[in-house]
């Protein structure tokens, strides 16, 4: 959307901003409402006498036919000087060939109605249609300054020059009928141009202007799409959609034209779907619908007894309820308990090595051990010492351990029970309770003398 036959894009010196080829590549570039020709390879013998038909691109996608009286050499992207009313226009060729053909059946075009097309684009011709492009923002804002002072209830949306300045078409919307007559006057007598005024559609406007969609892409009425259809809350319900209008609006204010693409599809899912307006009942439950599951054909249902009960019941199973409920009866469970048999797994290959797993090359990170802090060689006792020291202790605990085992012999032939010896013992702190002694003491010594 940034080469020159575009209103987005347009810098200085009129060039796009993204591909750089100055609007001139032969697939149609960036620009709105660009085709691809699948018959470009191919040549139709039996039309060689028929008129030579080109399509001609204008600003903001719009489209017209034109005539190849002259049998100009034309090729995708072009700059050619149109037959227009009145005067001439410029544009930009967007299509050729037998394809312009079925374009011209499918959107029922007039042959009485078709133009011719002049020339190639002089340089002269090109640098005037310029000048008329840079003109169109200014022209639009003093627009919309008169059409506010007149109190209008209009909105002015954009302004197209004709390519040989003679003519300026006004795009506007309205809710209602507008009396701009005087508005008319006040444009020609300042502009000094033929005035058209041409009311569109919020669709329209939006194609016009352009934007991206809740989707993340462009708009597709201001890239591909050139046929607006009526969309209702109808598609929306079949889609099983909630009906949010925040969330079904596109950026026109109007329910969105994707909302028909899979529409048909929907339709084609729903025909042997029973009808949900009909409740299920059991020998001592009523479910009433809640929402379907059109693709993986489930019906999902709410008990009255207990409103936290939700079902899901496949569209077989709702089929047979309703015609045994139609019938009088009434199954015990809403959805049959099938029996699970158990299914024996063959023995046929075991990994057990773990050869197959893909994580077996894996190496878990380990953490290394911080060493311990060293302590000080100071407080540490020389090594005789310990050696010392380890030899006393373990003589003492092998003595104490032969006494033990006397005494307790001796007990057991005395027919006494072997008294338990606590080896850790409890000493009471004194320290206390001897200085608290010595102070009396010293104060009755005192008090005497």
């Amino acid at each position: 959307m940034g080469c020159s036959g575009c209103s987005t894009g347009r810098g200085t010196n009129n060039l796009p901003g993204g591909c750089k080829n100055n609007g001139g590549c032969d697939s149609g570039g960036c620009n709105k409402l660009n085709v691809f020709d699948w018959l470009s390879n191919m040549n139709n013998p039996s039309m060689a006498d028929k008129p030579d038909w080109v399509e001609v691109r204008f600003k903001n996608g719009r489209k017209a036919y034109f005539d190849n009286i002259d049998k100009l050499t034309l090729s995708v992207g072009d700059v050619v000087a149109v037959e227009s009313s009145p005067g001439h226009d410029i544009g930009t060729v967007s299509l050729i060939g037998e394809l312009v053909r079925i374009q011209v059946q499918k959107k029922s075009v007039k042959t009485n109605e078709i133009l011719k097309i002049y020339r190639k684009a002089r340089q002269g011709d090109i640098d005037k249609w310029q000048d008329a492009m840079r003109m169109e923002k200014s022209t639009m804002t003093q627009a919309r300054k008169h059409a506010i002072e007149l109190g209008l209830d209009m909105k002015i949306c954009d302004v197209e020059y004709q390519g040989d300045k003679t003519k300026a078409t006004f795009y506007y919307t309205a809710e209602q009928r507008v009396d701009f007559r005087e508005l008319i006057k006040i444009y020609a007598s300042q502009f000094k141009l033929r005035i058209e005024m041409r009311q569109i559609g919020a669709r329209q406007e939006a194609s016009k202007l352009g934007g991206v969609g809740s989707c993340g892409r462009e708009l597709c009425c201001s890239s591909w799409l050139t046929d607006f259809r009526s969309v209702t809350t109808s598609a929306a319900r079949y889609q099983q959609l909630s009906l949010n209008p925040q969330k079904l609006a596109g950026q026109c204010g109007k329910l969105k034209c994707c909302l028909n693409y899979e529409l048909d599809s929907y339709l084609d899912a729903v025909k042997d779907f029973p009808s949900s307006n009909i409740n299920l009942k059991t020998e001592e439950e009523e479910f009433f619908h809640f929402k379907t599951d059109i693709f993986k054909g489930i019906y999902w249902y709410i008990c009255k007894q207990d409103r936290l009960k939700f079902v899901s019941v496949p569209v077989k199973r709702v089929k047979e309820v309703q015609e045994l409920n139609e019938k009088g009866e009434f199954p015990e469970h809403l959805i049959q308990e099938k029996e699970n048999p158990k299914i024996e797994k063959e023995i046929d290959y075991l990994n057990v090595v773990g050869q197959d797993d893909l994580t077996r090359f894996d190496k878990l990170n380990k953490k290394k051990k911080r060493p311990k802090n060293k302590r000080n060689l100071k407080n540490k006792q020389p090594s005789n010492f310990k050696i010392d020291s380890q030899k006393n202790t373990s003589k003492k605990t092998t003595s104490n351990k032969n006494n033990r085992l006397i005494n307790n012999s001796n007990q057991k032939d005395q027919g006494e029970k072997p008294s338990r010896q606590n080896p850790k013992k409890k000493f009471k702190r004194t320290k206390g309770k001897n200085q608290n002694t010595d102070m009396k003491a010293n104060k009755s010594s005192k008090e005497g003398q």
